[in-house]
């Protein structure tokens, strides 16, 4: 996305790119907003493009509030989120997602998980970077918001816990259980795909 399709002037007709540090500081961060947009909403792209206008629209208007020098993709990605959920809270389609809903499943999967062996520190999210593609992104995005978000943030971005717990506004403890949970669901969701692929080795079992 270009910054003349994004921005646009502020409701008193100044452009959105003349406060000082704006252009340096937020705008080469544009993609990476897109992306998470794009994922927030499902992979919709018209509405992602409105979401990131109106993040750094949000963002212009509130350049005095920001630190410079501070991490500014982690302060645009929450208000990026923010944004969204005002849309959604707005459209009455945000359903809240209990923690309880899942825990069986991701349970069951932590027991009986049959991937394979990987020689890593994280297995988990080693097998998340052996592989982005479309299919990973439709698995993705139908994961229920809390999940996708820290998942998206975690192993799409590159994000530490403590900035997904500053976007998230959740403890650290919260941080990491949704990021177990969507990880262990994605790979309930793309493990034939990744057999299929070559991308893991089904365990020999006993």
């Amino acid at each position: 996305m270009s910054a003349a399709s994004t921005l646009s002037p502020d409701r008193s007709g100044e452009p959105a790119i003349s406060k000082p540090g704006f252009v340096e500081e937020a705008l080469p961060h544009m993609d990476a907003v897109y992306r998470f947009a794009l994922r927030l909403v499902r992979g919709r792209e018209s509405e992602a493009e409105d979401l990131v206008q109106s993040t750094f629209l949000r963002a212009y208007r509130s350049w005095e509030s920001y630190t410079p020098g501070t991490k500014v993709l982690s302060w645009l990605f929450t208000i990026c989120r923010n944004q969204f959920l005002r849309a959604e809270e707005r459209r009455g389609r945000r359903p809240e997602v209990t923690e309880s809903e899942v825990e069986a499943n991701v349970e069951s999967l932590a027991a009986t998980a049959v991937f394979s062996e990987v020689s890593s520190a994280d297995p988990e999210k080693a097998f998340f970077d052996s592989f982005v593609d479309e299919e990973v992104l439709r698995a993705v995005d139908a994961l229920p918001d809390p999940y996708r978000e820290a998942v998206v943030l975690s192993d799409l971005e590159g994000l530490s816990y403590p900035e997904l717990v500053e976007i998230l506004q959740v403890p650290t403890g919260t941080v990491k259980s949704r990021l177990f949970r969507g990880r262990r669901l994605l790979q309930q969701a793309l493990y034939d795909y990744a057999l299929e692929m070559g991308y893991v080795r089904p365990r020999s079992r006993i």
